[in-house]
Formats: structure tokens, sequence, C-alpha cells
């Protein structure tokens, strides 16, 4: 973003410039709305690398359930096994299996052991959960 794009939106906002009144020159609005758009970008990545840690995996206590761990859950009213991920906010995708660490079910799930049978709140209810498996 910093090597390509940037430079790419400078010369875009400077070809814009040249092209006379910017009171009305569309073109150097929407440059300068994408260079406003990019800086953000560049910030919030470099916020997201700036806070990131390393995580050693063989140091991580696979008895219970906690961020990065891979869980196999049982819904006992449904009877139906489902595998989640716990992953921070930012990462969390469904389609994928990863929960987000602050949702009701992942609140629930942290910190339990296998074979533990959690009772979650969610909008439906309550559901009882069986925590069958966990991996990293």
């Amino acid at each position: 973003m910093r090597s390509v794009e940037r430079p790419a939106i400078s010369a875009a906002i400077a070809e814009a410039r040249d092209k006379g009144d910017l009171s009305e020159n569309a073109e150097y609005d929407a440059a300068r709305e994408a260079q406003g758009l990019l800086e953000m970008r560049i910030a919030k990545m470099e916020d997201t690398l700036a806070n990131a840690r390393v995580i050693d995996e063989t140091k991580i206590d696979k008895s219970k359930v906690q961020i990065l761990s891979k869980v196999t859950i049982l819904n006992h009213k449904t009877n139906r096994q489902v595998i989640y991920t716990i992953v921070a906010e930012h990462e969390a995708n469904l389609r994928e299996g990863k929960l987000a660490i602050g949702t009701p079910i992942a609140k629930a799930l942290l910190g339990h052991k296998k074979g533990d049978i959690v009772e979650v709140d969610v909008p439906a209810g309550k559901m009882q959960l069986e925590i069958t498996d966990i991996n990293i």
C-alpha cells in the first residue's frame, strides 16, 4: 500500500490538480477521498501489526478451550456435531468454522474441558453443548 498505491494516488491528485479549478474538479475530489481511505487502511494495518503477538502452539494448553482452540461440540437438542476454531473478532468467519471469541457460544466454552456440558444463552433460548474434542 505504501510503495504502490500511495504513489499512484499522489500522481492522480497531481494530474487532477493540473486540470485547473479545484472547486469544481470531481477527479480531484475523488482522488483526495481515495487518498484518505488508503491512509486509513494503512493506519489500521500498522496498528494491527504493532499489536500482533506470535503464539507458540507447543505451549498452548490443549486440555481446555481457549483462543485458537479447535473445539468439537455436540448440540444435545439437535444431536448435531459442529467444529469451531475460537479466533479473534476480526478473523471470525462462520463459513470457515471460525467463531469470534466475543460470541456467546465462545464465551461459554472458554476454560471448559473435554466432556464438559456447557449451557449457553442464545437469542433462540438456552442450548446445551457438550465438548467432545479439543485440538490446536
